[in-house]
């Protein structure tokens, strides 16, 4: 294995920048997203994994925000946050509340 190299891979949807690590292995490559550990690809070649490791990324990024998405409304629809929109509703009527 050769050493690992570190790239950076930005994002502009989410305009976040992530880091890529990328390795040499053999006759392919190898690569992971040090900030989100589900990310990780083998490819034949450098191009082919840093784009690989971007749509996985991406794919991976969507499929987080979906879930999200569905617990929330899932959380809405059981009353999980009846008692703190009853809270947050009484301390705007009551002025404790200001903009920001």
């Amino acid at each position: 294995m050769e050493k690992i190299q570190t790239l950076e891979i930005y994002d502009a949807e989410y305009e976040t920048t992530y880091t890529a690590q990328i390795q040499k292995n053999g006759s392919s490559w190898i690569g992971w997203i040090q900030e989100h550990p589900k990310v990780k690809c083998e490819e034949g070649t450098q191009e082919a994994l840093l784009k690989t490791l971007e749509n996985t990324l991406y794919e991976t990024l969507e499929a987080d925000w979906e879930a999200w998405d569905k617990q929330i409304e899932e959380d809405i629809k059981s009353g999980r946050f009846d008692k703190l929109r009853k809270e947050t509703l009484e301390d705007l009527r009551a002025g404790r509340c200001k903009d920001l």
